[in-house]
């Protein structure tokens, strides 16, 4: 019989002995390493790619808007129709980022490593939606300001258009909030990157394809007031319709909406359900 030893490897295990900052400065820094890889940051190439692209294509009307400030001394588009006018990119650069951000820890099945301590559920979730809307609120609002700023610098006659450019930065935050939140949820439910870019894709196109098909068909039957709510089922008109009732400005797809706070409404009532099965999602997820 031979005796068995015990061999004790030293690996160079060191205990930290900084300090800790608990969870508030752990969801800060998730949320911060979450908005820099929407953007390819710390990451390859080939993931910096789309992210820029988009927002350089975002960029092209302020640019273009500006020209037709200085060369033809009058407004060019509009602050508050901006976000309806690029819905599209909006909605690609949200189909392409936002399964980044929920679907690799789900399909890797690290989400317990995050919730071990002392980040809880809730702020694993509050973080990525607050890379998620930064990322989408800056897309926005950066064309916006730049225009703002070409406007201030070529002095057109008359006042600049203050009121419009603070409606249309408010608009951009509602609007990144509420794409945020509806694009995190739909792409939580799935591991897989590829269905999450479908899953927002299609929903996209079958509320705007819904919302054009209803208003076509309610107007052309007069029924005037039920084909302005049916423009409520895009989401980008449901913040431009919030816009006009806070703000006044007229409405980017020249109808009307229908009147009172019920918009307004309607957009807390999507963005509750959207974080309700968002949270619903990963509480169950952290339990599996």
């Amino acid at each position: 019989m031979t005796e068995h030893t015990a061999i004790i490897h030293d690996i160079g295990y060191r205990h930290y002995e900084g300090p800790r900052l608990g969870r508030g400065n752990a969801a800060r820094a998730l949320a911060l390493h979450s908005l820099r890889g929407v953007f390819g940051l710390g990451r390859t190439t080939r993931a910096k790619i789309i992210p820029f692209l988009l927002a350089a294509i975002m960029m092209l009307p302020a640019v273009v808007s500006i020209a037709v400030m200085a060369l033809a001394k009058q407004s060019g588009i509009g602050y508050p129709s901006y976000a309806v006018a690029m819905q599209a990119v909006l909605a690609i650069f949200l189909a392409s980022q936002a399964p980044y951000l929920v679907a690799p820890d789900l399909r890797y099945r690290v989400l317990p490593l995050y919730l071990s301590r002392p980040v809880t559920v809730l702020d694993y979730v509050g973080a990525k939606l607050a890379a998620m809307t930064a990322a989408l609120f800056l897309l926005l609002a950066v064309p916006l300001t730049v225009m703002y700023v070409g406007e201030l610098l070529v002095d057109l006659p008359g006042p600049p258009h203050t009121r419009d450019y603070i409606a249309s930065v408010v608009s951009a935050l509602l609007v990144a909030l509420l794409l945020a939140s509806i694009g995190l949820a739909l792409a939580s439910f799935t591991p897989r990157r590829g269905l999450g870019v479908a899953s927002v894709i299609a929903f996209y196109l079958f509320t705007s394809a819904v919302s054009g098909v209803f208003f076509a068909v309610l107007s052309a039957n007069g029924h005037e007031i039920a084909a302005r709510w049916a423009l409520l089922i895009n989401p980008i008109f449901l913040v431009d319709s919030v816009q006009v009732a806070l703000f006044g400005t007229a409405p980017s797809t020249g109808e009307g909406y229908p009147a009172g706070p019920w918009s307004a409404l309607i957009l807390l009532a999507v963005i509750a359900l959207a974080l309700t099965a968002l949270v619903s999602r990963y509480r169950k997820a952290a339990s599996s």
